[in-house]
């Protein structure tokens, strides 16, 4: 496992959030918003785990989460579901938001579409899980 500084971790993180400084990245840290940091050798550093924490981290702020509901959150799941919460960053792009659709077919389902898709194929996609729904309810 890789292990990084506050600086290199800020740095990664910039990529995906201009606004993630190193002064975030250790206030996260302070207040326990990710694990402790882990020992390599007599220095405490963080690991590629802590990275899908923050990323994670991100991801629900631009849902609107707070900190304090996005540490309630973390703390109910395991790594696995932290590190798709981190693989999602992409889909709350500002551009993609504004470029994107997204309908809401369900309470549990929505679907997201591309502009670059034709009306009549939006429109099969939205019949195809509609259908699907009905075959599951009958």
């Amino acid at each position: 496992m890789n292990s990084y500084t506050a600086k290199q971790i800020a740095e990664i993180l910039q990529q995906d959030e201009p606004r993630m400084n190193l002064r975030t990245v250790r206030y996260y840290t302070q207040i326990g918003l990710v694990p402790p940091l882990e020992l390599a050798g007599n220095k405490r550093v963080y690991t590629d785990t802590h990275i899908h924490y923050f990323r994670a981290i991100i991801t629900l702020s631009r849902t609107g989460e707070t900190l304090a509901s996005i540490q309630e959150t973390l703390k109910k799941l395991s790594l696995e579901d932290i590190q798709k919460i981190s693989q999602q960053l992409t889909w709350y792009e500002a551009s993609r938001i504004i470029e994107n659709e997204t309908l809401k077919i369900t309470d549990d389902i929505l679907i997201t579409i591309s502009p670059r898709i034709s009306a009549e194929l939006k429109q099969r996609v939205i019949e195809s899980v509609s259908q699907v729904l009905k075959e599951e309810n009958q």
